[in-house]
């Protein structure tokens, strides 16, 4: 009596949380902006060069030891960065397009799970000489799981794309 009440009560945390991620959103969209006390050009050079990519990403830097590789041109769509590490699983990001203020990239998660998403940068001039940096990355939530950890995820982005920004302003400030 005791092992059927027992598999009635995860049957039924089962179907509350299904249930409970019917209404947790879909989509995220994480976006963080800084100030760079540099030139548009300066700072945008850094971002759509992903020979850079490791000395300000968050990401990358938990993990220096893990595999990396870049291939194709800086600047230009196409330009790749795919990485593989026991922390940081394994993926790629795709410059997909740029134009004098834009820099659009495709960000795909091969491991732990299979995702993509998003990946955006404006630059503005701001100021005399500086640059305002909006770093955008938006992507789906598959049902249940990821959206269940939707939360956590939007929590643990946030704090890590304003990690990656103030690397970025360190490295293109000189610091």
């Amino acid at each position: 009596m005791l092992a059927l009440y027992i598999i009635y009560c995860i049957i039924g945390i089962i179907v509350a949380l299904l249930v409970i991620a019917l209404f947790l959103p879909a989509k995220y969209n994480i976006e963080k902006s800084i100030v760079i006390l540099k030139p548009v050009r300066e700072v945008m050079s850094r971002v759509a060069d992903l020979n850079y990519y490791a000395r300000w990403n968050p990401w990358q830097m938990t993990e220096p030891g893990s595999k990396m590789e870049i291939k194709g041109t800086p600047h230009t769509p196409g330009h790749e960065y795919w990485w593989n590490g026991k922390k940081i699983g394994e993926g790629r990001l795709v410059l997909r397009a740029i134009d004098h203020k834009h820099v659009h990239f495709d960000l795909e998660f091969i491991r732990p799970w299979k995702s993509f998403a998003n990946d955006n940068w404006m630059f503005e001039e701001w100021g005399n000489g500086e640059t305002k940096v909006t770093w955008q990355n938006n992507g789906d939530l598959p049902y249940p799981m990821v959206r269940l950890m939707g939360p956590v995820l939007n929590k643990t982005l946030n704090k890590q794309f304003e990690e990656g920004l103030r690397n970025l302003k360190k490295l293109c400030e000189g610091a």
